[in-house]
């Protein structure tokens, strides 16, 4: 497509000029430039489709340079990127050294927030405009938040403190699930324009002036006029005002959030309003792209694909080997329920879903409420598995040992995205995990290393450890299936594991996927003739100290490589135990020190902080030349 619009300098001045057929085209030339872009390099597509209108409206109203816009999760911020100065680095989304898929205020003035996870938009914007009334200054501020997002806890702790403090600011509620019933769809479709326009704004502010000066007589009036609207409204919508009428909120909508039209008066209309304004906005995901109008869910976060085929069905991965092995265990196993923080297929839960529909429930996006109903579950008798991925569990941090640990529950953390995640970013890795699960009490951790290994520490965590148990397994598909002999009892996943042993210059000990890169490093050494062991260890809380004691003796150097934040994590617990029961020698911890890794393929990042096996092989053998 040759874009007319698109590409030039689309300033503030430049959006608001915009005829209603040139806004037009402008959406289908954002459409466009994110279908050939993540396509090519991966991203979110299904909810940036369905935002492209909504954006335009948003920034042919408001001033991008001095208003305030914070998109919650960030996800759907690609066409504002695109109208906001990034349009010709927008190729590099998602790549090293390039722009990022979630708004970031290092890279651009106009990110008012860095975002990336769920529920927070309502809360910072309410700071920034906070903030703003402090100043003495003027500027709009606007969240806009999905119905999804809408269901974590904190966007209503905000709600709360917003309709209480009256907080002069705009939440667009952009809702791509919920139904309108049609019977009355006409009709609140005409009531909205009339309720929304500036003209009713302005009047009914006046007709409220005019009659509080009337006094006793003109309150009275105010409130049989405000009684006649609810009763009208109640009965055209057949249902009581809306909860965020109730909740001090000046609530507005529907909105169709492809007709621009509508969403400019809209948004006109807010601004208005002295006080908090929700403005309910109706969108399709994936607008515009039949495949993902038709799957949504399926578009949501992709990998590069072909547009005229569509994405492809994925293949094997670790999130899909922890699916299907606990879909066998629950068929031997009636007490096993599992649970999901409104990502079930990104957990691969989808078909654990369809065989146990009784025994699986999706939270929404509340973390902490599933953590601490399984822990209400665990004390009832059953066997919770909550599949949250690494960097969304940190917001249940609270309950896991307030509600799980504390009471010693048998509750099982099946923890997704472990270690680097690629494109998205920093805010998605789960490079903290195993330091926070160090810290919490009766809690059992393992980190398998391939396959064969989760299948084995999954059906332990499950039949055998009686509190507590996280397992953590890494984003992705992997063929690496470590060396060594594979014990017969599954027990013996509390072991040790011996991948290599050639000789005693050294030893690394590594645990989780990371084994691949150590096993590379020791291929790289030995062939320049340093001989040393490699040892994996995948129950690395409790650490089996004694067992990896035993298999060091006679090696002076050892080494610990993990995929995460050495600051209280496997190296650090190692060196620890090892120096509690005698072990002289130091232990160079190999780890992450700075968790801020932005967005790069998984293995650029492992190659970035000094982890891939290369530069672990190189490191070792400058250690040990010293």
């Amino acid at each position: 497509m040759d874009y007319k619009i698109l590409g030039k300098d689309t300033s503030p001045e430049f959006l608001k000029a915009l005829k209603p057929e040139e806004r037009e085209q402008l959406c289908a030339e954002l459409r466009d430039k994110i279908l050939n872009t993540v396509s090519s390099n991966g991203g979110h597509l299904g909810s940036n489709l369905g935002a492209v209108e909504l954006t335009v409206a948003l920034l042919s109203v408001f001033d991008y340079k001095q208003d305030k816009i914070v998109f919650d999760v960030g996800h759907q911020a690609y066409s504002y990127k695109l109208l906001t100065g990034r349009f010709d680095r927008f190729n590099t989304l998602r790549q090293k050294d390039g722009i990022s898929g979630f708004p970031r205020i290092t890279e651009s003035p106009y990110d008012a927030f860095d975002t990336g996870h769920s529920s927070t938009s309502i809360s910072a914007a309410m700071g920034i405009a906070r903030a703003r009334d402090l100043d003495g200054k003027k500027f709009d501020v606007v969240a806009v938040i999905g119905d999804g997002a809408l269901t974590g806890g904190l966007a209503y702790e905000a709600i709360n403190d917003l309709g209480h403090s009256k907080t002069r600011m705009i939440i667009i509620l952009n809702d791509n699930e919920m139904s309108i019933d049609k019977n009355v769809g006409g009709l609140s479709k005409h009531l909205s324009k009339l309720r929304i326009s500036s003209g009713y704004i302005s009047a009914k502010q006046t007709t409220e002036s005019f009659l509080r000066k009337l006094g006793f007589v003109g309150r009275g009036l105010i409130k049989l006029i405000l009684a006649i609207k609810d009763f009208f409204r109640f009965l055209l919508y057949r249902k009581t005002p809306s909860m965020f009428d109730d909740l001090g909120l000046n609530y507005y909508g529907p909105v169709d959030g492809h007709n621009m039209e509508d969403l400019i008066k809209a948004f006109d209309g807010a601004k208005e309003i002295k006080g908090p304004v929700l403005i309910h906005v109706l969108t399709e995901k994936g607008k515009g792209y039949e495949p993902a109008e038709k799957n949504p869910s399926d578009y949501h976060g992709v990998g590069p694909f072909d547009l005229e085929t569509g994405v492809t069905p994925g293949k094997n991965s670790y999130t899909t080997v922890f699916a299907s092995t606990l879909t066998e265990l629950a068929v031997k196993n009636p007490k096993i329920v599992a649970i999901s923080a409104a990502m079930t297929l990104g957990t691969g839960l989808d078909n654990y879903q369809m065989k146990f529909p009784g025994r699986f429930f999706d939270c929404g996006i509340a973390e902490e409420h599933s953590v601490t109903m399984a822990g209400g579950m665990a004390v009832s008798g059953y066997t919770p598995v909550v599949a949250i991925y690494s960097s969304f569990l940190q917001r249940a941090y609270d309950e896991m040992i307030t509600d799980c640990c504390f009471m010693n529950s048998h509750v099982v953390f099946a923890i997704d995205r472990a270690g680097f995640v690629g494109a998205d970013g920093h805010t998605h890795h789960g490079l903290l995990d195993i330091s926070y699960l160090n810290s919490m009490v009766n809690m059992t951790v393992f980190s398998p290393r391939d396959y064969t290994d989760l299948k084995r520490c999954l059906t332990y965590a499950i039949d055998t450890v009686k509190g507590p148990v996280a397992v953590r397994y890494p984003r992705g598909a992997s063929p690496f299936e470590a060396n060594g002999p594979l014990y017969a009892d599954i027990n013996d996943c509390v072991l040790p594991h011996v991948v290599c042993d050639y000789g005693n210059d050294f030893a690394i000990v590594s645990t989780g996927k990371i084994c691949e890169e150590a096993d590379r490093a020791m291929e790289i050494l030995k062939e320049q003739g340093i001989l040393g062991k490699h040892i994996n260890v995948t129950m690395i809380k409790p650490m089996p100290a004694k067992e990896i004691w035993d298999l060091l003796v006679g090696t002076k150097y050892v080494f610990s490589l993990e995929e995460g934040i050495i600051s209280g994590g496997f190296g650090e617990a190692l060196e620890r135990e090892l120096q509690i029961l005698g072990f002289e020698s130091d232990v160079t911890v190999f780890g992450v020190r700075n968790p801020i890794v932005r967005a790069m393929s998984q293995k650029e990042q492992l190659k970035y902080c000094g982890l891939d096996g290369v530069t672990v092989a190189s490191s070792i053998k400058a250690a040990l030349s010293r």
